[in-house]
């Protein structure tokens, strides 16, 4: 495999971190020596991050710090695989202008995928209890509920998995022959 930042985008709840914790696993068996690395949103907000709030600006400012730690990443040669909510179409043009002043760059090594899931659903999913608070207003400008989400559109992402509709290993088996028909594998 090569070094590439696989990017999962969609909305809390919606499968992006479990898919990319299985993904890594699958990884990982297929390629014990390759180089991976794992970021997350969650993670990210603990640390580098943690000076953020969930405005759009903070958002679009988390994006780019989270692009840019990927980016050092797939530059010494790692295999990435990121999770942020990714809320905005400018956001997720962004991360392509990012990977864009790589001397490695080309289209394939940044593999977005939308995780598309109904916000029902993710509500339904929420075990840490983001959207009750979000939908009392505990919480503000929380995706999906106070803040946009923009779906991206087709042609900005390199696959769309609905995760209401597939399993996770269905899903894993889908980003895996896309990963291959890429070349990244």
């Amino acid at each position: 495999m090569i070094p590439c930042v696989i990017w999962f985008i969609g909305l809390s709840g919606s499968g992006k971190t479990t898919l990319s914790n299985a993904l890594f696993e699958e990884l990982s068996k297929k390629y014990p020596s390759m180089l991976l690395k794992k970021l997350d949103g969650d993670l990210l907000r603990n640390g580098l991050n943690n000076n953020l709030g969930f405005s759009l600006e903070d958002r679009n400012e988390n994006i780019r710090r989270s692009a840019e730690v990927a980016k050092l990443f797939y530059e010494t040669g790692f295999v990435v695989l990121a999770s942020f909510i990714t809320p905005t179409h400018q956001n997720q043009q962004l991360l392509t202008t990012i990977f864009q002043k790589t001397n490695t760059f080309t289209t394939t090594n940044l593999f977005k995928i939308f995780i598309d899931c109904p916000l029902k659903i993710c509500e339904q999913r929420d075990v840490k209890g983001l959207y009750k608070k979000a939908r009392t207003g505990e919480i503000k400008e929380f995706t999906g509920i106070s803040s946009p989400f923009e779906k991206p559109l087709p042609n900005q992402v390199d696959l769309i998995i609905d995760s209401n509709q597939f399993t996770i290993q269905e899903s894993i088996r889908l980003i895996m022959d896309k990963l291959e028909e890429k070349k990244l594998l």
